[in-house]
């Protein structure tokens, strides 16, 4: 059915803006849209224009109403995006112009193209694997240029191409193993233990190292996310505002003001962080306040950074009290101490607070957030606290929760494998671990792959993509 229908849909967001694009593919798309353009030199067709080329013209009505002036991009089979006959109008982005247009091309035999239907057509084509499928909704949703520079890689086939090598040396040796079955009365070895092992123990340490770099992947595609904790008003509403450049919190002199976790983001040295605010920290009967302090340790225990916000004109023994008592729900984080509301102390009184023993990698930070003072300061401290290390154009990192899980189940297959030669044990069993070893790396590229999954992986793309 996909094969037949040609799709079209509109393929820019909806809003004020000056160009809007529809994208239409299938193998009727030249056929429909020559129904409805009209080229400025009549003498040159849609049907007859060349691959990747643009002509200027017309759509109208089949009554000779004119409904834009257009550019018209063709891309032909197979060298198109889908793999399909595909052709791009350029309009004005008027909702009206957008939607006519729209209507011609379903009046006209086109069907109305689901989400992520386009890039869905460019994998059952060839086009690109599941993996670079999924890496284009990756670059259309990246945030930062980490994020935005994993996803090229990913979307380029940089993944796609480990994951190839693994399977064609597992693919190489199990049909060796299981070509021993057929001789199994003979007692001949095709497959050398030997070799097997040795890959084993290489492709082991691939898969884990892929494994192990998903931490980092995914803080780089989602965020990294930072809690910002201490008692009530201490300066963490006014400080998420400056660092968010905008009144995101309510900012008063009240105790208590912020009483739900508020989050945003923002990019800082080309990473994204997730800046939470919490409510403050105190004893109260006020039942609301209570239920947002108790999200308040929750959110700590999610976060990778810990921002303990202190004000510095507090007593030294309370604050040294509270930094004791905090010290515990930041076990496993990243640790910074932040004293706030520092251009109102004496010097002797910061020499008391550097005093305050912290854990060895913790160094404080004196700030003025309600002065916009050493913010610069702690924004190097948060990217240091962050470690995510330098990623070149080539480097290879799991950014998807999919991936990361075929991934754990394809190295437990082949620890499996490593066991096996190990045990010695016979061919039949060897070969079904390798060959569950190649079915979880298979569902990555999609090479094994259900309707089921599919549909879902494309149901969260957007429409007109």
């Amino acid at each position: 059915m996909i094969k037949e229908s040609t799709i079209c849909a509109i393929s820019t967001p909806s809003g004020q803006g000056a160009i809007a694009l529809v994208r239409v593919s299938g193998a009727e798309a030249l056929v429909v849209c020559n129904h409805i353009f009209t080229p400025a030199n009549k003498a040159e067709s849609i049907l007859n224009q060349l691959h990747a080329t643009v002509r200027f013209g017309t759509i109208v009505e089949a009554t000779g109403a004119v409904v834009d002036e257009v550019l018209v991009s063709v891309f032909r089979a197979p060298h198109s995006f889908t793999g399909e006959d595909l052709v791009e109008i350029s309009c004005h982005a008027s909702q009206y112009i957008q939607q006519r247009i729209l209507q011609l091309l379903l009046d006209n035999g086109c069907t109305m193209a689901s989400a992520g239907e386009f890039t869905q057509r460019a994998f059952l084509n060839g086009k690109m694997d599941l993996l670079q499928a999924e890496a284009v909704a990756d670059v259309i949703a990246s945030t930062s240029a980490a994020s935005h520079r994993l996803a090229v890689n990913q979307m380029r086939g940089g993944f796609s191409s480990e994951l190839t090598v693994l399977r064609a040396q597992l693919l190489d040796f199990t049909s060796l193993v299981e070509l021993e079955l057929d001789f199994s009365e003979e007692e001949v070895e095709f497959a050398n233990r030997e070799q097997l092992k040795e890959l084993a123990e290489k492709i082991d340490r691939m898969i884990s190292r892929l494994v192990d770099s998903f931490s980092v992947g995914n803080a780089i595609k989602t965020g990294i996310p930072v809690a910002i904790v201490g008692k009530t008003n201490v300066g963490k509403s006014t400080l998420l505002n400056v660092l968010l450049h905008e009144e995101r919190a309510i900012v008063s002199d009240v105790h208590g003001t912020t009483r739900d976790v508020i989050e945003d983001t923002i990019v800082l040295g080309g990473l994204t962080f997730r800046f939470i605010d919490t409510a403050g920290i105190r004893q109260t009967l006020d039942k609301v306040e209570s239920l947002g302090i108790e999200k308040t340790f929750q959110k700590i225990q999610q976060a990778s950074i810990v921002l303990l916000l202190i004000d510095s004109t507090e007593g030294i023994t309370g604050i040294k009290d509270f930094i004791t008592e905090q010290l515990p729900y930041s076990e496993g984080k990243k640790l910074i101490v932040v004293y706030n509301k520092a251009d109102l102390i004496t010097a002797a009184k910061k020499a008391e607070l550097e005093a305050i023993a912290l854990p060895p990698d913790v160094v404080p930070a004196f700030i003025s957030a309600k002065q916009k003072r050493e913010i610069d300061r702690l924004q190097q401290l948060l990217l240091e606290a962050a470690q995510v290390p330098a990623i070149s154009a080539n480097d290879v990192i799991v950014t998807n929760a999919r991936h990361y899980e075929a991934l754990q189940k394809a190295l437990t297959a082949i620890k499996r494998v490593g066991e096996g030669l190990q045990q010695n044990i016979s061919g039949d069993f060897l070969s079904q671990d390798i060959r569950e070893c190649l079915h979880y790396l298979g569902e990555i590229t999609g090479q094994i792959s259900t309707d089921e999954v599919l549909g879902n992986i494309f149901s969260k793309f957007c429409i007109g993509k």
